[in-house]
């Protein structure tokens, strides 16, 4: 009589186990999960027009939530570096001092902030706006410069 060691064993039970799985994935006749991929939005330049330009070595990605309530008005600044954001709720105005040109962003909304360039948001709605904001810099920087 032959005897099999327990490494053969385990292999043959292996072996038994996957040619069971690959028979039930044939005869299973149910339609496969489709992963759905849908494009929010592909820009090339910033709210003001700028190209984009990512920063080259060091590079800090920072992920941040805002939430600015009715009525509130953000400092005077600018960003150094490339700065995303999405609105998840709310209604933002955004303004570029030198220019007194004013954008505004709702619900849904992708923003490319501009880039070295003077600007200012405020809620102009009756609800908190609520960001997602996405910043790329150089390792250990900020991305907010306030206006003295």
């Amino acid at each position: 009589m032959a005897t099999v060691s327990s490494r053969a064993f385990f292999g043959i039970t292996v072996a038994g186990l996957l040619a069971q799985a690959i028979a039930a994935a044939a005869l299973d006749t149910t339609p496969a999960a489709k992963v759905v991929v849908t494009p929010l939005a592909s820009v090339t330049e910033t709210a003001s027009g700028q190209p984009i330009v990512l920063p080259q070595k060091n590079v800090q990605v920072l992920l941040s939530s805002f939430e600015i309530p009715p009525g509130a008005k953000l400092p005077v600044h600018m960003h150094p570096s490339a700065r995303y954001a999405y609105v998840l709720e709310g209604q933002l105005e955004v303004t570029n001092v030198d220019t007194g040109k004013s954008t505004s962003y709702k619900k849904g909304d992708f923003i490319v902030e501009m880039i070295g360039t003077w600007h200012q948001g405020a809620n102009v709605g009756s609800e908190p706006v609520k960001l997602l904001v996405i910043d790329q810099v150089e390792k250990g920087t900020s991305n907010t410069v306030l206006k003295q």
